[in-house]
């Protein structure tokens, strides 16, 4: 595997599931391929857990790590080509990355979207870039469409507390005070929809369709209450217009309605539902207190699965090089 981005560049998802119960039952059994090896982290943007998990995924490998934070230290960068660099950003990422890539084996890259233009960040263009001229193996640590990182952990979340083979799972939009990118819902979408023992619903106001790049398949469901009925798993999130109906309203926020923020009564609509999120979350805003405290929530089980993901995703690519 030299990329991951997408669920498809993991192969059969029962492998990959196998892989990962295997890697959570010894976390160092495969410390020999990561021996005199370098991962470089690129950070674009802020991160806890993605942070956290691939750098501690990494020394489980036993690789060394080198993490850079674009915004805290380093030259400012430009990411397009023809710019007149007569401001204040005084390198370009097409010398910067061949750079980069001299200093280690392999290179995550977290970059959002900037929510502006719907085609720049659609066509992934800071992440390609990485891609075609690194020279190294590059994998998704968020993108401007992607999370595939969080997705993955999510699915080895569920498969852990599944209270019968096939489930129910529901990605629910819910209300936000700022615009957030796509890249998390369109990820579980995903995955969600490449296991078949995962039934997908995707519930959101009318005119925030995801894109059908990454949701084809799903069954959508404007009524949030018909949707959790039966319910087994309850992953909320919120996203900006995807501008997919109307591509003016791409990155903008064209619903606020609080009612869809998920309290007791919206879990009382389940089959006895566990709450998801992939945190940050919003408290009374995207979830009410008592249900992100209560036994069925799965937040942090969840976020402590992104080690094992990334492990997952490491190794693959160590046994390639």
């Amino acid at each position: 595997m030299k990329t991951f981005i997408n669920v498809e560049d993991i192969g059969p998802i029962e492998k990959a599931m196998a892989e990962a119960f295997e890697i959570k039952n010894d976390r160092y059994k495969y410390q020999h391929l990561g021996k005199n090896k370098t991962l470089m982290m690129i950070f674009f943007n802020n991160s806890l857990r993605t942070r956290l998990s691939t750098q501690k995924a990494a020394m489980n490998l036993g690789m060394n790590v080198i993490v850079l934070d674009v915004n805290a230290g380093a030259w400012k960068l430009e990411t397009e080509r023809g710019v007149i660099m007569d401001g204040d950003k005084s390198e370009h990422l097409l010398e910067a990355i061949p750079v980069m890539g001299c200093y280690c084996d392999i290179i995550g890259v977290r970059s959002f979207a900037g929510l502006t233009d719907r085609d720049y960040d659609y066509a992934e263009t800071v992440l390609q870039q990485f891609i075609r001229y690194s020279g190294r193996p590059v994998f998704a640590m968020e993108t401007a469409t992607v999370h595939p990182l969080q997705a993955f952990a999510d699915l080895i979340t569920i498969k852990e507390h599944a209270p019968q083979k096939r489930v129910k799972a529901v990605l629910s939009w819910a209300p936000h005070c700022r615009a957030l990118p796509q890249a998390v819902p369109n990820s579980f979408a995903q995955w969600m929809l490449a296991d078949p023992d995962v039934d997908l619903v995707i519930t959101h106001p009318e005119g925030y369709e995801l894109d059908p790049k990454f949701v084809a398949g799903a069954h959508v469901e404007y009524d949030q209450r018909k949707a959790f009925e039966g319910a087994d798993f309850i992953y909320a999130k919120n996203w900006s217009n995807p501008g997919v109906t109307n591509p003016g309203d791409y990155g903008k926020i064209t619903c606020d309605d609080r009612s869809w923020t998920v309290d007791t009564e919206h879990m009382a609509w389940t089959n006895n539902g566990k709450f998801m999120h992939c945190l940050p979350v919003r408290r009374n805003l995207i979830v009410t207190d008592d249900v992100i405290e209560s036994p069925n929530s799965l937040v942090i089980p969840e976020a402590a699965n992104r080690e094992i993901s990334c492990s997952v995703v490491l190794k693959r690519i160590l046994e390639t090089l």
